[in-house]
This record gives C-alpha cells, sequence and structure tokens, in this order.
C-alpha cells in the first residue's frame, strides 16, 4: 500500500539522505562494530550536510524546520540501510537530546551551546537511569545540591548511550531530595568537569558500534548557569520529551522489521530445499503473510502517529502504544525470519543475525513493554 505522508521535498530529503548513509556510514559500520563506537567525524560530516539539528532555528546553524517527518526519514534510512546501531548516536542527539536544549534553554545557554549540537562541535547523551531503578525515574538518587552558583553532583548512571563519545549530558538529579519526583532538575554535565568519571564501554548483546557507559559524579562542581529550565521541573520535562523518543524508537522498529522483511523475502525465493525454493511451502508462504500484514499495520499507524506528533497532539498513551506494538512486532518477526535462514541466519556474516541481536533491546529502553502497557491502561481509566 502506498504511503501519502510524504511531499516531494521529503522525497527528495530522502534521496538526499540516502546517499549521505551509504557514503558515510555503510562503509564503515562493520569497522565501528568490531571498535564499539563511532568515529567522531561522523557527527562532524553530518553537521557540515545539515542532518544535525534540523529543527533548530537557522540563526544557530540549524534547519529551521519543524517537520517531524524529515527525523523520520533519516530514522528510516538508517535502518533500512542496516546501520540502526551505528546511527542510533545520531538519533539520540537529534530526536531525544536536542529538543531538551530547544525547549528548556535559556537564551545565553541557547548561544552557548546550539550551533555546537549542528555542526557536530557536541555531542549530547541524556543519563536519567540508575543502577536498581531502570524505569523508575522518580526514585532516582543521584543529587545535586545547591551551593552558592553551583550545583554538587554526585552519583551514578549506568547504561548511558553515547556515553563515552558525548560532550553535554543531559542529568537527572534530585535537587530537593526530599520532595520525590517533585524534586528532580536537570544540569548540562559538560566534558572534563572534574569529579566527573567515565566507566568502561559497556559489552552488550546487540548494537556494538553503539557506545553505551556507566557514568559516576563526585563532588562534581555545575555551575548554575548550567542548569536547564527551572529548579525542580526535571521530572516534568522528562515527562514532555518521552513521546517523541518512543515515537522514534517505533519508527525505528518498524523500519529495522521492513528490512528484515525484504532480506527474507528474497532469500525464501532463492533458497532451494526438496528440490523447490522454501518459498513454495505453505508454511513459510503463511508467515510471511502474516508479517506482510503486521508491516502494513504498523506503517500505517505510525505515519498517523507522526502527523498528529506535527500537530502536537500525540499523547503519552498513543506514543505508548506505538512502541510497545511495533518492538514486540519486531522481535517476533525477525525470529521468524531468521528461523527461515536456518544455521547460515545464526552467522554474523548474515544480515540478518545482526538485526536480531541489535533488535531485542527495542522493547527494553525508551521505557519497557510492560511500563508501555500500564501507561495504556491507566489510560482507559483501569
Amino acid at each position: 500500500m502506498e504511503r501519502t505522508i510524504f511531499e516531494s521535498e521529503h522525497d527528495l530529503f530522502r534521496e538526499s539522505f540516502k546517499q549521505f548513509v551509504e557514503k558515510e556510514i555503510v562503509p564503515n559500520n562493520n569497522d565501528w562494530e568490531d571498535n564499539g563506537i563511532v568515529d567522531r567525524s561522523l557527527f562532524e560530516i553530518a553537521g557540515a550536510n545539515g542532518f544535525l539539528g534540523i529543527d533548530i532555528p537557522q540563526d544557530f546553524g540549524g534547519g529551521g524546520i519543524e517537520d517531524y517527518r524529515f527525523n523520520q526519514i533519516m530514522q528510516e534510512e538508517f535502518d533500512m540501510a542496516g546501520v540502526a546501531a551505528a546511527a542510533s548516536g545520531i538519533g539520540l542527539h537529534n530526536d531525544i537530546c536536542i529538543p531538551y536544549f530547544l525547549e528548556f534553554c535559556s537564551q545565553e545557554q541557547r548561544e552557548r551551546w546550539l550551533p555546537g549540537l549542528t555542526s557536530g562541535k557536541y555531542i549530547t547523551a541524556i543519563a536519567m537511569s540508575e543502577p536498581g531503578t531502570g524505569s523508575d525515574l522518580a526514585s532516582i538518587s543521584s543529587t545535586a545540591i545547591k551551593d552558592g552558583e553551583s550545583f554538587i553532583l554526585n552519583g551514578a548512571k549506568t547504561f548511558i548511550s553515547n556515553g563515552i563519545i558525548s560532550d553535554l549530558i543531559i542529568v537527572a538529579a534530585k535537587t530537593n531530595p526530599e520532595a520525590g519526583h517533585r524534586g528532580i532538575s536537570l544540569l548540562v554535565l559538560e566534558r572534563g568537569m572534574d569529579g566527573f568519571e567515565r566507566g568502561r564501554n559497556l559489552d552488550k548483546v546487540g548494537r556494538h558500534s553503539q557506545d553505551t557507559a556507566e557514568l559516576f559524579f563526585t563532588d562534581v562542581r555545575v555551575p548554575s548557569e548550567n542548569l536547564l529550565g527551572e529548579m525542580n521541573k526535571g521530572f516534568y520535562y522528562m515527562m514532555f520529551n518521552l513521546p517523541q523518543e518512543r515515537l522514534n524508537i517505533a519508527i525505528s522498529a518498524v523500519a529495522g522489521t521492513q528490512y528484515a522483511f525484504d532480506l527474507t523475502l528474497e532469500y525464501v525465493k532463492e533458497r532451494q530445499a526438496f528440490g523447490k525454493p522454501i518459498g513454495n511451502f505453505q508454511n513459510t508462504r503463511f508467515k510471511m503473510a502474516e508479517i506482510s500484514t503486521e508491516l502494513e499495520l504498523a506503517w500505517a499507524f505510525i505515519d498517523k502517529c507522526v502527523l498528529a506528533h506535527n500537530l502536537n497532539n500525540l499523547s503519552a498513551d498513543e506514543a505508548a502504544m506505538a512502541k510497545w506494538w511495533t518492538t514486540e512486532l519486531q522481535k517476533r518477526a525477525i525470529d521468524q525470519c531468521l528461523q527461515f535462514f536456518g544455521g547460515y541466519g545464526y552467522m554474523d556474516e548474515y544480515p540478518i543475525s545482526r538485526l536480531w541481536r541489535d533488535g531485542r533491546v527495542q522493547s527494553i529502553y525508551g521505557g519497557t513493554t510492560e511500563i508501555m502497557k500500564e501507561i495504556v491502561g491507566r489510560g482507559l481509566g483501569l
């Protein structure tokens, strides 16, 4: 079914961005997988080509375009090229971190940080998760106690994407520990601040080219001018941006599933067993028909969510629906696709194996499937 969400300017942008991915990411993907991190130059090249901060005002070097369909196209092309892991740092930078800077920065902070966010000089991360808290953001234990014109930051974060490569890190910490979630603030931590240490690049099941780290804060003195927005409003700021984060993950899940399906469809038409292509067997036809049907439904819902988001009408419930259903589809469908590849599917040289292991985390980060269903259930008044 033809998708009708895009206009001619989006099609031109997609072609340009696809060329960027094929030239700058695809040839380096295997090396970055082996290294466990991408080169900083990727961000600089992306910035030079206008692919960072597309929604940042032109006065600060951005594209000045407030149309999430362009972000959607970038995420789709990452996944459809099989480089979602290597490119996930850019997605995190554009879709998850930059909205905080755009929405909550003061004018002085915008002038200080936004140009670097669009050029690739500053790579961003956001540090919410802590050992023992997971999705329960209200229970974080990191503190940032006011001391004159600074905050003294103490605590630890874990599973932080871009944790090694980042220059500016949005840190959620309690500035009023007695107030629970009403006492959380967001501070921008800068590379090189005294008392700030990064742990090792964590070994993960998948997404090897995405650096993921633990962060440690010991009496880090963060100047008051690095407070993002108002003091003790951090929890509400995080809730504000979570729908877009979850929509981004959902887009990635559907595009990644589509790529796996396309690879598998080609394979089952060619792979012979018992004297004929395995695609001729009824079980294969039925399973592929199921995945194809679910993909059509998923694309329709995702496109509807993107249009709603453009109008500021995407609710937290709808974003949660999109996130949990598409990521569960991704796990289920790619597992079935790998099964059709047989033993070859379990070999690292076949792209389907990487898609299988890289996709597993999608139903965990950004809020687990269980948390998403809880949000939807509460929205039903249950």
